[in-house]
């Protein structure tokens, strides 16, 4: 359930109301969302907030998320408690909301363990990622140091990643571990690694895990709210397979993006 207008305010009265957007931590809500609809039948309501028209600097949305971001939950059964940053909601979800711990561990350590995985992503991954966006494809000034600085930080971040998951399917849990919400806060971000001038193939433990958890219904419901997202990596790498011009411009990028890490000698190192 959505709302095609501007939001101007709150529109449900029961259930949980997500304030969102098409980015990686506004994934991480709707998916742990559609993982919960799924396994538990546990209905939400969401609304678009349009961050290129500053919808979430509007003082009806910084009253439930004081930073002006997104996303954010209202809990309409539980007397309209709201919830921002993504870790923070990912935690609540579970806590409140997934009794049988599928998304989520009763076992002292490796809640330990999820929390420090979505921690890891908050401090570090979801920072440095999106500084890397911003200085290899976004920023009017092409400035060689920050852009080689951000996407090989990144780059080092996706290698701890990529060697977490060397023996094992899922970043926490016995075994080859388990699906939980330590998977989704990153994922977010993994899943948009294109777009931030970090190539996916280079770390292939981490391309079986994004491949793996991109496979799940519920991560696709999850990634088509508010709407689908046009810089996913699946997206992103259609468009340059079916898109002459969108390839020639990246092509371009990504020389410029190697002219930068060149010119600072810059050699790839993980940890």
């Amino acid at each position: 359930m959505s709302s095609s207008d501007r939001p101007t305010g709150l529109i449900a009265k029961s259930g949980i109301e997500l304030l969102t957007f098409g980015t990686p931590n506004g994934h991480k809500a709707s998916i742990i969302l559609e993982e919960l609809k799924a396994a538990y039948g546990k209905e939400y309501t969401f609304q678009p907030i349009n961050i290129m028209e500053n919808i979430q600097k509007e003082p009806w949305f910084t009253k439930f998320s004081p930073n002006g971001r997104i996303p954010a939950i209202v809990d309409h059964d539980r007397n309209d408690f709201s919830v921002f940053e993504g870790a923070a909601i990912l935690a609540y979800l579970t806590r409140h909301y997934d009794p049988e711990h599928k998304f989520s561990f009763t076992d002292e350590d490796d809640l330990s363990r999820c929390e420090q995985w979505v921690a890891w992503q908050h401090g570090g991954l979801g920072p440095m990622q999106g500084q890397a966006n911003h200085f290899y494809r976004l920023a009017k000034e092409r400035i060689p140091y920050p852009t080689q600085r951000y996407v090989g930080e990144t780059e080092r971040l996706y290698g701890v990643l990529d060697h977490q998951l060397s023996d094992r399917d899922y970043l926490v849990g016995p075994g080859r571990g388990k699906y939980s919400i330590a998977d989704i806060a990153n994922f977010g971000w993994v899943n948009v690694s294109y777009f931030a001038g970090v190539d996916l193939s280079k770390f292939p433990n981490l391309e079986k895990w994004w491949k793996r958890i991109e496979e799940r219904p519920a991560v696709q419901a999850g990634l088509k709210v508010p709407s689908e997202s046009k810089i996913i990596n699946s997206a992103y790498l259609r468009r340059l397979k079916e898109d002459p011009e969108f390839k020639e411009n990246e092509d371009k990028l990504k020389e410029l993006g190697n002219k930068a890490k060149e010119q600072y000698s810059y050699k790839y190192a993980s940890p």
